[in-house]
């Protein structure tokens, strides 16, 4: 008796592990390529009398990394073309267990306020890292934090 029990559970346990490993190719078949590509580091510095970080934390915010570049390069017909280009995240902030990347506003670079400006220069961000929640936009002048999230139709 006591080695039917011995097999029963073995092969109770094996069941299970084949459940399990099938699930997991599936997820890992049926998950869209760009997913979890893109893996940031630690980031730049935050220095503490940063007024945008100061900002932040006033509205609730934790910021938790600071700078990040992400480097893309960039082939046309085959070729690099020079050194390619990137992107600078200025920080990640979380709130109520969400993420979010914040962009910090330029005097340079002036943030146009309607949907395509919006979209033309914030919607790369979400999409670079689809499990944030949105954006924040901060302008520590105006002392202005915008919350921005894009929701894109199936």
């Amino acid at each position: 008796m006591d080695t039917y029990g011995d097999w029963l559970i073995m092969l109770l346990a094996g069941i299970v592990l084949a459940i399990w490993m099938l699930r997991a190719f599936y997820r890992w078949l049926h998950e869209p390529a760009s997913v979890n590509r893109l893996k940031l580091g630690k980031g730049g510095e935050l220095k503490p009398d940063d007024e945008n970080i100061l900002l932040l934390e006033r509205a609730g915010y934790e910021v938790s990394s600071g700078k990040h570049l992400v480097p893309i390069p960039i082939l046309l017909d085959d070729v690099p073309l020079g050194k390619g280009s990137r992107l600078y995240i200025d920080y990640i902030a979380e709130k109520d267990k969400s993420m979010y990347i914040v962009k910090t506003a330029r005097d340079r670079m002036p943030m146009d306020w309607s949907a395509s400006g919006v979209r033309d220069r914030l919607l790369v961000y979400s999409l670079l890292l689809p499990e944030c929640a949105g954006v924040l936009f901060v302008d520590a002048k105006d002392k202005v934090i915008r919350k921005i999230t894009f929701h894109i139709a199936d």
